[in-house]
């Protein structure tokens, strides 16, 4: 299970609005002053994650509250946001290839058409896929530190 501590932000009768630090692996690794995720991690200090879910049981604001998602769906999001795009670009690219071979211009202009129109598709997907994750995330309290 990945685990995130979340902050409730707002509550709209069952829509609970939530707000998670992003975070990096930047601050233990020896690296982080030449690497590109240690570089941006720092010019953009303090970013944050803000999402709504749909919850039946009593928030308040500021709570915190822990999100667990199980690995396998955070994987095949992830193979789906890198994936799709890489294989659009190929078939489009392909594609311009076959329909005429001697000129390279169909084959670029096909690929870059494929590559924009995958995050439309990317879009449309994740908008659906939204109410699956929902499903799958379970919100559980966070013990009272006191």
């Amino acid at each position: 299970m990945v685990r995130e501590i979340a902050t409730v932000t707002a509550i709209d009768g069952d829509t609970i609005e939530l707000s998670t630090e992003l975070k990096s692996g930047c601050s233990g690794c020896a690296k982080r002053s030449t690497c590109g995720a240690g570089i941006l991690s720092r010019a953009l200090p303090n970013r944050r994650g803000q999402f709504s879910i749909t919850s039946t049981e009593p928030y308040t604001l500021g709570q915190s509250i822990q999100l667990e998602l199980p690995e396998t769906t955070l994987t095949r999001y992830a193979l789906a946001l890198y994936l799709l795009p890489l294989v659009a670009l190929l078939a489009g690219a392909a594609l311009g290839s076959w329909l005429q071979p001697a000129h390279e211009g169909l084959s670029i202009a096909l690929g870059g058409a494929g590559f924009g129109l995958s995050f439309f598709a990317l879009k449309a997907m994740m908008k659906y896929k939204d109410v699956q994750v929902q499903r799958l995330l379970k919100v559980s309290h966070l013990p009272d530190p006191s």
